[in-house]
């Protein structure tokens, strides 16, 4: 144990992705405001080093959302900490401009995200794991007012005791892979990609194969393609074909910050519409211009006589086996829903993610954390987990909560609005105000 056990903080982070990073940035302009009250912060992250889906930034691959849904500017659209401050940082602002594009390259985005928590490293603790949270004992009141965090290191030795006011849980998403399948040296999920890619030699890499009809999964596609000229490639997609991404206006108003509001505080036929209707907004969908470029490469192959590039639709993995470097995978699918074997070297899992799922670590707190009738936790609007009275302290989730806060409860478009949220929730509940509805939607006014 260190000389630093039982720090006391006003807020802990647990995870340092972008939604945490983006609350960190919060907590430092709202100190600057008012500097009367700054509220003591300090984040932990299991990664030895900042990294956003690290394994996806592929070549040319560009974001989904506007630069504009950065980590502030819907929330502070005069802050230093935006994607238009770290342009000019760099030097690229008027090439950026020439571009004449909303969307940059991942791998863009993931330079301004490294630049921004360059500014705030000094209140982040890498390497460090929470391994549990629970009530802070307290002789002097009826009720504790802190939380105690048990943080290991890489080594899983307990490096240090803290105590928070108010913890932040961040952990993000958990990679999904088939049923029954587990990762390994041939067999990857998207979330890996690039990493297991470069530790083969591509000479080995004849057949490869790619599972899901999302934009991962066309892209890692188009990736190895394109990098693996030597090799077949089929991609294995349960629909009839992929799915074109809903980017239009009226459509991408759910991720608008007061569509949080509609969500959260409308009726179940509310929310099941949001699902139904809004699902091809985001969930096993491709960008039209990645859909157009496979089927380019498709009609070249046809056009030339080359048989390189396979499409199976309406088919579905039934099982994975290993035989030293063969992987042969058990399909059904084709209209007929016939069985077929094929034999590849490599197998990629673009099958997406679980939601952030904080029960394990909630679970020495379980006996005061509400949860619904299905099971799942309680939500208040401002993205605190409803407890019972005796718990004065604020758990707050970044992830997790589609189930009361809709589709962009985890996603980079509301990031900036739902850290500012959080921090408005810390500060009105410790001074004993406390607004249900959206600080941001009264604040915006009709703006959407």
């Amino acid at each position: 144990m260190t000389n630093r056990e039982h720090e006391i903080y006003d807020v802990v982070g647990i995870g340092f992705g972008p939604s945490n990073l983006s609350l960190s940035i919060a907590l430092e302009e709202r100190a600057l405001d008012d500097p009367e009250r700054v509220l003591r912060s300090h984040f932990f992250e299991r990664q030895p080093r900042f990294g956003w889906h690290r394994d996806m930034l592929l070549p040319s691959a560009t974001m989904q959302i506007s630069f504009l849904k950065d980590l502030v500017t819907f929330r502070n659209p005069t802050s230093s900490f935006s994607f238009i401050s770290f342009l000019h940082a760099a030097g690229r602002l008027s090439q950026f401009v020439n571009n004449q594009d909303f969307f940059p390259t991942r791998q863009e985005f993931h330079q301004y995200l490294e630049w921004a928590q360059a500014r705030v490293a000094g209140r982040v603790s890498y390497g460090s794991a929470v391994t549990s949270l629970r009530l802070a004992p307290n002789v002097s009141a009826a009720s504790p007012d802190r939380l105690r965090l048990t943080v290991a290191d890489v080594t899983g030795q307990i490096s240090r005791v803290v105590e928070a006011r108010n913890v932040v849980i961040s952990t993000g998403l958990v990679p999904k892979m088939l049923d029954g399948v587990e990762s390994d040296e041939r067999v990857w999920h998207s979330s890996e990609f690039l990493q297991k890619f470069r530790r083969m030699n591509p000479r080995d890499l004849r057949r490869v194969a790619v599972v899901g009809a999302g934009q991962s999964a066309a892209e890692i596609t188009r990736y190895l393609y394109d990098e693996l000229p030597h090799a077949e490639v089929s991609a294995i997609i349960p629909s009839y074909g992929y799915s074109i991404a809903d980017a239009t206006p009226f459509a991408n108003q759910i991720f608008d910050p007061r569509a949080v509001d509609d969500y959260y505080f409308g009726s179940e036929q509310t929310r099941e519409a949001f699902w139904r209707y809004h699902r091809n907004t985001n969930y096993a969908v491709v960008d039209d211009e990645v859909i157009r470029d496979l089927y380019r490469r498709a009609y070249d192959d046809e056009v030339r006589g080359v048989d390189r590039l396979h499409f199976l639709n309406l088919t579905r993995v039934d099982g994975v086996k290993r035989a030293g470097a063969e992987t042969r995978v058990s399909l059904r699918g084709g209209p007929g829903g016939e069985a077929v074997d094929i034999d590849v070297d490599a197998l990629v899992c673009a099958t997406g993610y679980h939601s952030m799922e904080p029960t394990e670590l909630l679970r020495d707190l379980d006996g005061h954390c509400l949860r619904d009738e299905a099971g799942r936790l309680r939500m208040e609007r401002d993205y605190r987990v409803a407890t019972t009275p005796d718990v004065p302290c604020g758990i707050y989730l970044q992830g997790g909560t589609e189930h009361t806060h809709g589709l962009s409860s985890s996603l980079l478009s509301n990031i900036a609005v739902r850290s500012g949220e959080i921090v408005d929730s810390i500060v009105a509940r410790g001074t004993g105000r406390n607004d249900k509805r959206s600080m941001y939607a009264r604040a915006a006014g009709g703006l959407r």
